[in-house]
């Protein structure tokens, strides 16, 4: 492996949420989602990995963020924003929502099983995020908000640096 690790962040896609977009309150009870709308400057979604603007319809979704079968199979809610966006996706840079939240970063194996794990302040995530990959066992790491526990984004290593456009 190179002396520099190099690592890509990347939201979630929002194709599986889309068909919640705009849909009555019926309707998301029975995908155990709710909307809210963000009256505060801090709503975090797991799309873009921004901070939403006031006044932005969100869902709270219950989001299965580890689905293989292992005993680290986990879920929790997450706030996607209802918009028509493309994922956060970026190369060595920590996106708005990651740096303002202290995290719990948590590194996967190819048999998805954890192998090591550690909580730092989001703006000091990369060095973080470079230790935990410079482990040749780890194949991706995973993000959480450490206080509330929901699942952030998606951490994986990236060998060859070519030029990626940044999409928010």
């Amino acid at each position: 492996m190179d002396i520099r690790t190099n690592f890509r962040i990347t939201g979630l896609d929002p194709s599986p949420f889309k068909h919640l977009f705009g849909q009555s309150e019926a309707v998301l009870k029975q995908h155990l989602a709710v909307r809210q709308v963000a009256d505060a400057p801090n709503f975090p979604d797991r799309v873009s990995l921004k901070h939403v603007p006031l006044g932005t319809n969100l869902l709270l979704i219950h989001h299965q963020h580890q689905p293989n079968d292992t005993p680290y199979r986990a879920s929790h809610a997450i706030y996607v924003a209802e918009l028509d966006q493309a994922p956060f996706d970026a190369v060595n840079e920590i996106p708005e929502t990651l740096a303002t939240r202290v995290l719990s970063i948590r590194a996967f194996d190819a048999d998805h099983m954890m192998v090591d794990a550690d909580v730092v302040e989001g703006i000091q995530a990369a060095s973080l995020i470079l230790r935990l990959l410079a482990n040749p066992q780890v194949q991706y790491l995973q993000a959480h908000f450490a206080k509330r526990g929901c699942y952030a984004a998606r951490v994986e290593r990236v060998e060859r640096v070519e030029r990626v456009e940044r999409v928010q």
